[in-house]
């Protein structure tokens, strides 16, 4: 956490278990710390690490999702346990996106349907900002890859409409 003072913190979990369990001991730790700041007459001069993922100015949590419905299902219950935390997500981050990608092959139709289906449930139900990056035959790796990525301006919307409408007939 004093990290992030001078420095971007990525702090990179499934959502499971694993990071339930992570949250549950940063809440602890809270709870722990301002009653002790109350007996210690140190209350509002304390700031806790679940203080600061509370603080939308200064953590963003990012929560990144295929567009299919087992991950999209996982990273929604994430969600549910970080607003449960008092956390909100900044935004959602749908990766690997045949549909970003602009494809349009008959054979990937059914999937760019089931995409589809994924972004609209998230857009309508889960995300307030909402972003993509699109399915590449190289992932972006490294500063330089993730530069050109953002150069590119290929974290973008996939095109609206029905996926049908979209694929070549």
């Amino acid at each position: 956490m004093a990290e992030a003072r001078s420095a971007f913190v990525v702090l990179d979990t499934a959502p499971t278990g694993h990071s339930l369990l992570l949250m549950d001991a940063t809440g602890a730790y809270h709870r722990q710390m301002t009653r002790q700041s109350t007996l210690h007459d140190l209350a509002g001069r304390i700031t806790t690490p679940l203080m600061r993922l509370q603080d939308p100015d200064y953590t963003r949590v990012l929560l990144v999702t295929l567009a299919e419905t087992t991950p999209v299902s996982q990273a929604s219950t994430l969600q549910d346990d970080l607003r449960r935390a008092q956390i909100e997500p900044y935004a959602w981050i749908i990766n690997k996106s045949l549909l970003a990608a602009g494809s349009s092959n008959l054979l990937l139709r059914q999937r760019l349907n089931g995409e589809q289906k994924q972004i609209d449930r998230v857009r309508a139900l889960m995300a307030k900002r909402l972003f993509f990056v699109p399915w590449q035959t190289t992932p972006p790796v490294g500063v330089v890859a993730l530069e050109r990525l953002a150069r590119d301006q290929s974290i973008s919307p996939p095109p609206t409409g029905d996926a049908k409408e979209r694929a070549v007939l």
